[in-house]
Order: C-alpha cells, then structure tokens, then sequence
C-alpha cells in the first residue's frame, strides 16, 4: 500500500534515505545528482518546498505505510497550463507497476489540482522501463532529446 503526498518539510529525513540509498541505482539510467546535493540536502528540500509555495513546481512523495519514501514524482516549470513530469522510483519499489500507478495519479492531481493541460517528460535511450510508463500512461514521443548528457527522448501528453 502507498500513497501519492505533497511534498512537506517533514518528509527531509525519508526523502534524504531515499536518494542516499538509491544513488548508484539510479546513475545507471540518470546523471548523478554529485555529493554537494547530499551534503546540502536541507537547503535543496527548503529551496523546492520555496518553490512549490511560488507555484512554479509541484513535488511528491510515494510512501509506504512505514513512511517510507518509495519514489518521487515532481511536475516542474510550470507555467500556462504545462509542466515538465520527473520521477523516480527506488530499487526496491521497481517491476511491481508502481511507476505507472504513481505516474496516473500524478496526472489525475495535474489536471483537477493544478489545471495543467500538458506534461511533458524527458528519459534516457536505456532508461527502456521509464520509456514503458510513460507510455502506458499516454505520454506519446515527440523527438529526441539529451538528458543529463545522454541520448533520450522527450514525450507529451495532453491530460484534459
């Protein structure tokens, strides 16, 4: 059992095991966030809660019913109806469909929450099980793109 939350000052310590905890995991398929991001963790979470109080990002958390933070799932630049989606998923949380379920219900919050239209997203070529959610979750590929220095390709869907 999870549940998709707004991201709060509260959730620093779980989100912050979860980055830590999954580094190499997720700089197989995504440039690494390097070591000023974790030994400045709580200036970075203070900047995105600031953010989110603008308006200009939206930031979620997947938890367990430990608390436990199982994946993130952010919109950002959002402005005139549009944002760009980013997410993440742990290890541990991987091949169970979380990813698509997380990723619908963020859209579903995007529409009726946000009054967002349009999302966007960007993956890596061999990030082949992002690629799969987004399109499962109608997310259609538009071009390519370059993500965090690698070959991708960046998707659109219309959420209306």
């Amino acid at each position: 059992m999870w549940v998709l939350e707004c991201l709060r000052s509260d959730h620093i310590d779980a989100v912050l095991t979860f980055e830590t905890e999954n580094r190499d995991f997720f700089t197989a398929t995504i440039a690494d966030r390097g070591d000023a991001y974790f030994e400045h963790f709580a200036e970075h979470h203070r900047s995105c809660l600031n953010e989110q109080d603008a308006g200009t990002c939206a930031y979620y958390v997947v938890v367990d019913e430990f608390g436990s933070v199982l994946g993130r799932f952010n919109l950002y630049e959002i402005n005139d109806g549009t944002a760009e989606v980013g997410y993440r998923v742990g290890e541990c949380a991987t091949g169970r469909g979380l990813a698509t379920e997380a990723l619908r219900a963020l859209c579903v919050v995007a529409r009726d929450e946000l009054s967002l239209t349009t999302l966007t997203a960007r993956t890596s070529d061999e990030n082949v099980a992002s690629q799969r959610v987004l399109e499962k979750c109608g997310f259609t590929v538009m071009g390519p793109v370059e993500v965090g220095g690698r070959p991708g390709r960046w998707y659109r869907c219309t959420v209306v």
